[in-house]
């Protein structure tokens, strides 16, 4: 089966792991999420993984404490987060390699990017863990950075509802979805899909977005019981183009989404 992206970079968002936990790790959804990124890795795509650390911390939300050793903590907690989807990976029977931007090499390699993209060619899924080593700068901004630094064709982005929205459809109810957008646009309307800095990596380096669900609570429970259809998340595509005119419709928007059918974009 011919796959439309040789190499992705996937970023998962750390509560994505807690379930309906909503902190820690909840194995049935970790599982749920992993069979996903085996499912494409079956396919023969190169996978790297950015997972967030928002299921144990968050520097922004640490209250009067010091920014920059805030934000330590949170590096610290997207190694450990990196290290349980490693974990289960592995017990799914993938490889992996942990690569981190903090020295650590008691827990996990350094990141080298000739390295990481070496393990990519061997077929060995590679979670980049700690940001990008620096405070003040978002592990959305570090998905950005690693995947054009491994030359990913795309970055997937899961979030917590079905697409982006001008604003948070779980308190608005008149939020307006959008199927397409630029990143100018996503920067000029400030946009919540992610920071300002790393939507402009994105629109400066050309890395197109695909954002898809993983936020229904179901989800996880469904595929694990029944190996089948669990989500109805639905994908949108940034467009790397600015002019209106050259915008491309999401091929895949009308398609339903859920943990394990992350393959089927590809």
């Amino acid at each position: 089966m011919s796959v439309q992206y040789k190499r992705i970079l996937l970023k998962l968002s750390g509560e994505a792991l807690s379930g309906d936990k909503g902190t820690g790790f909840d194995e049935p959804t970790m599982e749920a999420i992993c069979q996903g990124v085996k499912q494409a890795h079956d396919l023969g795509v190169q996978i790297g993984i950015v997972v967030g650390g928002g299921n144990f911390w968050r520097g922004r939300s640490s209250g009067r404490m010091e920014r920059t050793c805030a934000d330590k903590i949170g590096m610290l907690a997207t190694v450990m987060n990196c290290l349980a989807v490693s974990d289960m990976l592995r017990q799914l029977g993938l490889e992996t390699s942990v690569q981190t931007a903090l020295f650590m090499p008691q827990v996990a390699q350094p990141f080298v990017r000739d390295e990481a993209v070496a393990e990519l060619e061997q077929g060995k899924v590679v979670l980049f863990g700690a940001g990008t080593g620096n405070p003040f700068f978002s592990t959305d901004t570090a998905s950005a950075l690693r995947a054009i630094e491994i030359g990913a064709d795309v970055m997937f982005k899961a979030t917590m509802v079905d697409g982006v929205y001008d604003k948070d459809p779980k308190k608005y109810p008149d939020a307006v979805k959008y199927d397409t957008l630029t990143f100018t646009r996503v920067l000029e309307e400030k946009l919540a899909v992610m920071d300002s800095t790393a939507a402009t990596l994105c629109r400066d380096n050309g890395l197109p977005i695909l954002v898809f669900d993983l936020a229904d609570s179901g989800n996880p429970r469904r595929a694990g019981r029944a190996g089948g259809h669990p989500g109805e998340g639905k994908l949108s595509r940034f467009p790397v183009a600015e002019l209106k005119n050259e915008m491309r419709p999401c091929g895949l928007n009308e398609k339903e989404y859920g943990y394990e059918r992350v393959h089927q974009a590809l």
